[in-house]
C-alpha cells in the first residue's frame, strides 16, 4: 500500500473529525480558518511544532487559511528577536501563513470593548492590593469573597479606567476585572483581571500604552476579529474556555470555537519556556539555538530535517490526554529521513595512522565511492587513496577473538571502496600506545573479491595526505534522567548531562571542508553530521555537529 493510500485510509483524529463535521454542516459557510498564536517571549520548541503542524496542516487539508498571530500583551520579555525567530521556524517547517497579525494591533479595539463591558455592569475597577485579591479569590474547595469595589457604579469605574489609561496611577495601583461569579467552581471565572497598569516599553507600540490587557481578555477577541473558525489550544487552556466563551457572548461578536488537544512532552527533555530561558540565562547552553536544545532553531542548527519533525508529530498523533513521548521516537524519525536523503562521506574521529608498506611511493589513485546506497540517482564520487591513511582507533586491535571482524595483527579487512589489507606489525609511542599500524595490501582486490579466501570486515579510512582537519561536536541528550522536572529540594538544572557535549579534532574528506551549512551528511559507520551554521567557515574552519547516531545508543543504557 502506498503512503498516499495509507494517509487516505487513516481515520481522522477527533479534531479533524469535528472540523469535517462542521464543514459538512455548512457551519461558517464551510469556511475553515485557524491560527497559530505564540507569545514572542522565547524561541519555538518541539512542543510548539505540534501546534504549528496542527493549525497550518488543517488549514491546508481543508482548503482554508491559517494566520500567524503574536499574542504580544506582556511586554516584559517580548522582543523583535523572538518574532523573527518564530517566523523563521515556521517557514523552515514548510508552512506559510495567510496573515501576519499582532494582538497589539487590536489594543484600541480591546480597550473599546472593555469600556462597553464596564457600561453594561460586567466589569469594574478594583483597588485591592495583589495580596488582598489573592486572599479573597478563595480556593478550589472554598468560594471567593466579593471585592469591596465590586458594586462600584459603572460611571465611576469608567472614569477610573480612562484615568488608568492616561497614566494617572502607579503600576499595580488598580486593575480592571470582569464581574462574573466569585463562587464559580472554575477559578478562572472568579472575576478575572482584564487590564493591569504596567509601564513597560512594548516592542511594537513603544510607550503608547501604560495598561495592557490580559491574555484571557485578548485571545478570544483576537480570534473573533480575525474570523477564526476553529481555535485550537493545548489542554492547559481547557479551564479557560468558559471565560473565552463568556467574553465573546457578552460582547456579541463572531463566535470562534476553542478546542483543546494534549500538548507534546518528551522524556530527557524540558519544553517549559521558563526552564529553557533558565538554561540560556544561567549558561548551561550557549543560547536558544544551542544544538542540544529542543528549540526548532537548535534542532535546525544540529541538522535535523524539517520533514523528520513533521513525520514525528504525525506519528505521535492527537489525543485528549497528556502523555510523554519517547525521545528515541524523534531520533528514529530523523534517521529515517536522513538515511534516504543524506549523502555518505568518510570521516575519522579518533585517528590512528596506517601505512601500506608495499604501496608504490608517492602514488595516489582515486577510488569510486557510493554517495547514497538508498538512492541510485545520487551516483558516486572520487576519493583519493594513498599509502598513508587514517583509520578509527577502535577499528584496530593487536589481539582479538574470532568475533572481531575489524583489523587485527595477522588479520585482513577490506578498506571501504578500496583494497584488502593485512596488519603486519605496529609502532608504539613512548607511553606504549599504538601510533602506527604497518600493513600490506592485496593490490589485486580493488573492486573485486579474492577467490582463495573470504574477508568479512570492512572499515573506512582517509588518505592522510588529503584529509582535512575539522572540529567535530558530539551531542548527547541534554539531561541524564528521563524526567528532569526538579523540585524544591533539587532544581531541574542538577540533571543536566555533563557529557551532553564533547568536542574532538577529526579528519574528514576534503570536500566536506568546503561544504555549506545545512548540508547534512552521513559519516559512514559513525552517524549523521552537518556543518555548524554559526562557527563553520567553509574552506577555513570546518566545524561539524553530530545530528544523531546511526543507532539508538541509549537503548542499552536504559
Amino acid at each position: 500500500m502506498s503512503e498516499t493510500t495509507e494517509q487516505e485510509n487513516k481515520p481522522l483524529d477527533f479534531i479533524r473529525q469535528m472540523i469535517a463535521d462542521d464543514v459538512a454542516a455548512g457551519k461558517h459557510d464551510g469556511r475553515v480558518h485557524t491560527r497559530f498564536p505564540p507569545e514572542p517571549n522565547g524561541y519555538l520548541q518541539i512542543g510548539h511544532a505540534k501546534a504549528v503542524c496542527l493549525n497550518f496542516g488543517i488549514a491546508e487539508e481543508f482548503g482554508g487559511k491559517c494566520n500567524l498571530r503574536f499574542d504580544d500583551t506582556n511586554p516584559e520579555k517580548e522582543s523583535d528577536e523572538f518574532v523573527r525567530a518564530i517566523q523563521e521556524d515556521i517557514q523552515w517547517l514548510g508552512f506559510k501563513w495567510d496573515k501576519l497579525c499582532f494582538a497589539s494591533e487590536y489594543f484600541e479595539q480591546l480597550y473599546t470593548w472593555a469600556e462597553q463591558l464596564i457600561e453594561k455592569g460586567l466589569a469594574y475597577v478594583d483597588q485591592q492590593s495583589p495580596e488582598e485579591m489573592k486572599l479573597n479569590r478563595g480556593t478550589l474547595t472554598e468560594p471567593g469573597t466579593n471585592s469591596p469595589y465590586r458594586g462600584r457604579p459603572a460611571e465611576e469605574s469608567l472614569d477610573l479606567f480612562r484615568r488608568m489609561r492616561a497614566g494617572e496611577f502607579d503600576d499595580g495601583a488598580m486593575v480592571l476585572r470582569a464581574k462574573i461569579d466569585m463562587a464559580a467552581p472554575n477559578m478562572n471565572l472568579r472575576d478575572p483581571v482584564m487590564y493591569r497598569i504596567k509601564r513597560m516599553h512594548h516592542h511594537r507600540t513603544g510607550d503608547k500604552w501604560c495598561i495592557y490587557p490580559s491574555y484571557d481578555f485578548t485571545h478570544g477577541q483576537s480570534d473573533s476579529l480575525e474570523g477564526i473558525t476553529h481555535s485550537l489550544c493545548s489542554l492547559e487552556f481547557e479551564d479557560h474556555r468558559p471565560l473565552y466563551d463568556w467574553f465573546i457572548e457578552k460582547l456579541g461578536i463572531f463566535p470562534s470555537k476553542q478546542t483543546e488537544f494534549a500538548r507534546l512532552n518528551l522524556n530527557y527533555t524540558v519544553v517549559s519556556k521558563r526552564k529553557l530561558r533558565t538554561l540560556v540565562e544561567e549558561g548551561f547552553v550557549s543560547g536558544w539555538d544551542d544544538p542540544r536544545m529542543p528549540t526548532l532553531s537548535g534542532m535546525r542548527r544540529r541538522g535535523v530535517p524539517a520533514a523528520a519533525v513533521r513525520n514525528f508529530i504525525d506519528k505521535v498523533g492527537l489525543t485528549k490526554f497528556n502523555s510523554t513521548s519517547d525521545l528515541a521516537l524523534l531520533e528514529h524519525a530523523v534517521r529515517d529521513v536522513l538515511n534516504r536523503t543524506a549523502p555518505r562521506r568518510m570521516a575519522v574521529l579518533d585517528p590512528i595512522e596506517l601505512v601500506i608498506t608495499n604501496w608504490p611511493e608517492g602514488e595516489v589513485v582515486e577510488v569510486d565511492a557510493v554517495n547514497n546506497p538508498e538512492d541510485d540517482s545520487a551516483g558516486t564520487r572520487k576519493v583519493p587513496f594513498s599509502g598513508r591513511l587514517y583509520i578509527e582507533r577502535e577499528d584496530f586491535r593487536e589481539e582479538a577473538n574470532k568475533k572481531y571482524f575489524r583489523l587485527k595483527l595477522g588479520g585482513e579487512v577490506r578498506l571501504r571502496y578500496a583494497y584488502i589489507i593485512k596488519a603486519e606489525s605496529v609502532e608504539k609511542d613512548a607511553e606504549g600506545n599504538v601510533a602506527r599500524v604497518l600493513c600490506t595490501a592485496d593490490l589485486d582486490t580493488l573492486g573485486k573479491q579474492p577467490t582463495d579466501r573470504k574477508v568479512k570486515g570492512v572499515i573506512h579510512w582517509l588518505s592522510a595526505e588529503h584529509a582535512a582537519k575539522a572540529e567535530v561536536r558530539l551531542f548527547d541528550r541534554l539531561f541524564s534522567v528521563e524526567k528532569p522536572d526538579g523540585d524544591k529540594e533539587r532544581p531541574f538544572t542538577d540533571f543536566v548531562n555533563p557529557e551532553s557535549l564533547t568536542t574532538t579534532e577529526a579528519y574528514i574528506e576534503p570536500g566536506l571542508a568546503t561544504a555549506e551549512a545545512g548540508e547534512t551528511v552521513q559519516f559512514e559507520r559513525t552517524g549523521y553530521f552537518c556543518p555548524d551554521s554559526k562557527d563553520h567557515v567553509p574552506g577555513q574552519q570546518p566545524v561539524y555537529n553530530r545530528t544523531v547516531t546511526l543507532r539508538d545508543s541509549w537503548a542499552k543504557k536504559d
